[in-house]
C-alpha cells in the first residue's frame, strides 16, 4: 500500500500497511538522512514564533506578562494559549518584528 492512499485509513487499510513496514530499515533511513543533514526541524507554530523575533525564552514570556513554564507548557502543548495571546503570536509568526519593537520599547 502506498503512503500516498486517501486519508484516513480505515482499520483493515491501516492494519495491512503496518504489516509490511520494515520499522528496523525505516529507523536506519532516517538516521542515515539526518547524518547526511536531510532532516528537518518541525517547530509548534509558537515556537516558530518565538524563534523569529530572536527572542530568548524569558524576553518572549515577558512580553506576554507569563513565566518560562507558561510559556514551555504552550509551547509543549500541554495548555494552549487562548484568545488575544493567539493573534499576538500570530503576529510574531509573520511578522516578527512587530513583537520586537515592543519588546525593546518596553525595555
Amino acid at each position: 500500500m502506498s503512503t500516498n492512499s486517501k486519508l484516513p485509513l480505515s482499520d483493515e487499510e491501516l492494519e495491512a500497511f503496518e504489516a509490511k513496514r520494515d520499522l528496523a530499515a525505516e529507523l536506519l533511513q532516517a538516521g542515515e538522512q539526518m547524518k547526511a543533514g536531510l532532516g528537518r526541524v518541525v517547530y509548534s507554530p509558537l515556537i516558530a514564533a518565538r524563534k523569529n523575533t530572536g527572542l530568548t525564552p524569558e524576553q518572549f514570556a515577558a512580553l506576554f506578562g507569563i513565566s518560562v513554564t507558561t510559556l514551555e507548557s504552550w509551547e509543549q502543548d500541554r495548555n494552549p494559549p487562548v484568545g488575544a495571546v493567539r493573534t499576538l503570536i500570530a503576529i510574531a509568526l509573520h511578522h516578527p518584528e512587530a513583537l520586537v519593537a515592543i519588546a525593546n520599547q518596553n525595555q
